[in-house]
């Protein structure tokens, strides 16, 4: 989808890189990529160099991902030459290397993906004390002042403490590894 007030800049941009021979086409390819791979492939290997010979080097986020799209590699380059005809690479080359940084997600995506609270994490949160803002670091402090206040080894033995620490630890468990305390 091209937006229209970019439109102009677009070509401009197309027009200077074109001086720069095969490698002007990498603008093409980068745009098309998403579509001829899908999602998935395209968020771990990414086009990183149309060489003279016509080969596109792409990057990939692992080694594994390299030999996987290597296996795959006829069926992307036959959608990209049926994406852009002759402006498609004559082969492939897949190789570890660095990929673009993933830009800012729209607002829609953003809102989709924000955790929710849910009955339990209320529960862990008020045995110990806390409220819904609180931070990873107010979680392990609030933590460590219930463990040491209910540890039977700070109340002189006393084992009438064990079953508000153990509700401690259990609610902790739960909660440290929560997406919703960054």
């Amino acid at each position: 989808m091209r937006f229209g007030p970019l439109r102009p800049i677009e070509d401009e941009v197309r027009r200077e890189l074109a001086r720069f021979g095969p490698a002007a086409g990498l603008g093409d390819i980068v745009a098309a990529w998403p579509e001829c791979v899908g999602g998935g492939i395209a968020a771990n290997a990414w086009p990183a160099r149309l060489a003279r010979d016509g080969s596109l080097h792409v990057s990939t986020s692992s080694s594994a991902w390299a030999f996987e799209l290597t296996q795959l590699g006829s069926s992307v380059l036959e959608r990209l030459q049926e994406r852009l005809g002759d402006a498609a690479p004559a082969s492939l080359r897949f190789a570890p290397g660095p990929l673009p940084e993933a830009g800012p997600e729209s607002v829609e995506a953003s809102e989709r993906t924000v955790p929710k609270v849910s009955e339990g994490d209320r529960r862990h949160l008020r045995v110990l004390g806390l409220d819904l803002d609180v931070d990873r670091r107010g979680l392990r402090t609030r933590y460590a002042e219930l463990v040491r206040r209910y540890h039977p080894d700070r109340n002189g033995g006393d084992r009438s403490h064990e079953k508000a620490l153990q509700a401690v630890i259990e609610a902790y468990t739960a909660l440290k590894g929560r997406p919703i305390f960054a």
